[in-house]
């Protein structure tokens, strides 16, 4: 180890730049961040760096370097262009015994800056020791996506909890024990959901309990996305990750199932037209009963849970049992899908409004309210509508819209096996039969689909074996 990472109190110590440049002005604004009084000197100095000046932030002189820039200096920051005036400064900080920073020079440096993830009070540094920082802001990068934005947040409770939680449980095991059941549990994911009173609720309930078992697990209603595992959330990835059990539908392919936690328990509960594996009740109740065992439960759905996914029904059972749960909205198929085939649902020239409709209710019918879909300037997308595409096409003209409307049924959009079949709205059916399209799709009608052919980016690979890689609604 080259370096010893350590976390340097530098609140209202003076600190030093020489140099005024790029790279000067990243050292001041890390040093302002930490509270460290700042000068600067160079005879140039950035416009951010001025504007600095002009609020009162930083000393500036305004001039070259003299010897007596790092009287009394903590940190000396060594940064201009010209590599005589880095080695003199340098040379005379290490006959001061004062620690300093040379850029592009770390084997003249006492001390490296890393690249940081601030989460206050929680920092993540991530250092090369100079060997590369690019690839420490890489991997700072990818941090980033792992760590939630509320982690300072959690850590600032538990500083709070601090004295309280010791007056419960003398016992430093006991302590440990709490702390450990408390952050693996419902109490962070409650703060990272914007429910800091819940969360404290539950802290001091869990103090009244004891260092026994929690009995109430949670639920996470994920919305899988509409097929490219790319487009997931970052805190979906994260409940997947974390989840003892998943439940999830046969509109989840087996690239986002892998992404799941491996030691998870697998539960298939896949519907589709006419053949139920799970009837929904018994979905609900068996999310209800799995978080009574104390299990973190994932509900991974296709698309967004709560557009044509039944999330709310789920969240109804959850709600009257009174068991935690929270919801991972995710893209839907009508934004992905349009946009894998370079179709905007709306567009200045185009149509001012969408509509999303399903092409089936809960009792099978499509009995719409068709005077209103068939308006002018507005794009329509059909969830579910394979079966009932006929019908849809023959209400659709009937209520005045143009046989020689557009339309474009998207089979399996935004996966590697997606397919984008263009029609009229007269002969869509018969497309629909001719290419032997088969869920899940979903139809868009309306005149922005004129601007396929144009906009059309996407090139997903052709005759790939089909192992159901589609997440959206049919």
């Amino acid at each position: 180890m080259k370096h010893l990472p350590i976390f340097a109190t530098i609140q209202n110590k003076p600190c030093i730049v020489i140099g005024g440049g790029a790279v000067a002005t990243r050292k001041v604004g890390n040093l302002l961040s930490a509270g460290a009084t700042v000068t600067v000197v160079s005879p140039v100095i950035t416009e951010e760096l001025r504007v600095r000046v002009g609020k009162d932030e930083i000393i500036f002189h305004e001039r070259g370097f003299e010897a007596k820039d790092l009287d009394g200096a903590f940190l000396v920051f060594a940064t201009t262009d010209n590599r005589a005036v880095n080695a003199e400064v340098t040379q005379l900080a290490k006959a001061n015994k004062q620690m300093v920073n040379v850029a592009d020079d770390p084997e003249q440096c006492d001390f490296v800056l890393p690249s940081i993830l601030d989460r206050s009070p929680v920092l993540i540094a991530v250092s090369t020791g100079g060997a590369s920082p690019v690839l420490a802001r890489q991997i700072r990068l990818q941090l980033e996506t792992m760590i939630p934005s509320a982690c300072g947040r959690l850590a600032g409770i538990t500083e709070e909890y601090r004295e309280k939680v010791k007056s419960f449980f003398p016992s430093q095991a006991q302590r440990k024990q709490f702390w450990e059941r408390a952050l693996k549990g419902p109490v962070s994911e409650l703060v990272y959901a914007g429910q800091e009173d819940r969360a404290k609720k539950r802290l001091d309930e869990m103090l009244e309990e004891g260092v026994e078992q929690d009995p109430m697990g949670e639920v996470y209603l994920v919305g899988a996305g509409p097929g490219d595992p790319d487009l997931l959330t970052f805190k979906a990835v994260r409940l997947m990750q974390r989840a003892d059990v998943m439940v999830y539908d046969r509109l989840v392919s087996q690239p986002i199932l892998d992404m799941a936690n491996p030691d998870a328990e697998r539960l298939y509960v896949g519907k589709q037209k006419d053949s139920h594996a799970v009837p929904q009740n018994k979905i609900n109740d068996l999310l209800v009963d799995l978080a009574k065992q104390g299990k973190r439960v994932l509900r991974l759905k296709g698309g967004d849970p709560f557009i044509f996914g039944r999330g709310g029904e789920e969240i109804e059972t959850l709600t009257e049992n009174h068991v935690p749960f929270q919801v991972v909205p995710a893209v839907t198929a009508a934004s992905g899908c349009s946009a894998y085939a370079g179709i905007p649902l709306t567009h200045r020239d185009y149509a001012q409004s969408v509509t999303f409709a399903t092409g089936h209710l809960k009792d099978g019918s499509i009995n719409l309210n068709w005077e209103q879909l068939t308006q002018k300037n507005h794009t329509l997308v059909f969830y579910m509508g394979l079966s009932g595409i006929s019908e849809i096409s023959k209400q659709l003209q009937a209520h005045g819209m143009s046989p020689d409307m557009p339309c474009a049924l998207i089979e399996k959009g935004t996966t590697r096996n997606q397919r984008v079949h263009i029609a009229t709205l007269a002969n869509l059916p018969e497309k629909v039969i001719q290419s032997g399209v088969s869920a899940p799709t979903l139809t868009i009608i309306g005149e922005v689909v004129n601007l396929h052919d144009k906009l059309s980016w996407y090139e997903p690979e052709q005759h790939v074996p089909d192992t159901d890689f589609s997440l959206h609604k049919t």
